[in-house]
């Protein structure tokens, strides 16, 4: 690698990693597919309003 040059992480690892910080999401209680799946909709949403800077 050139001095100078950071690794960069695959845009995957890096959304895994933002949805990982929701435990939800992580530890899967919800029994009713429809709930996790509007869950994970839910923290999509977060995850695109905090990389646009909407919310803190």
């Amino acid at each position: 690698m050139d001095a100078g040059k950071r690794a960069r992480r695959w845009v995957v690892e890096r959304s895994h990693s933002w949805m990982n910080r929701f435990r939800r999401i992580l530890v899967r209680w919800d029994k009713r597919p429809e709930h996790y799946l509007a869950f994970l909709h839910f923290a999509c949403a977060l995850i695109a309003l905090r990389a646009a800077g909407v919310l803190g």
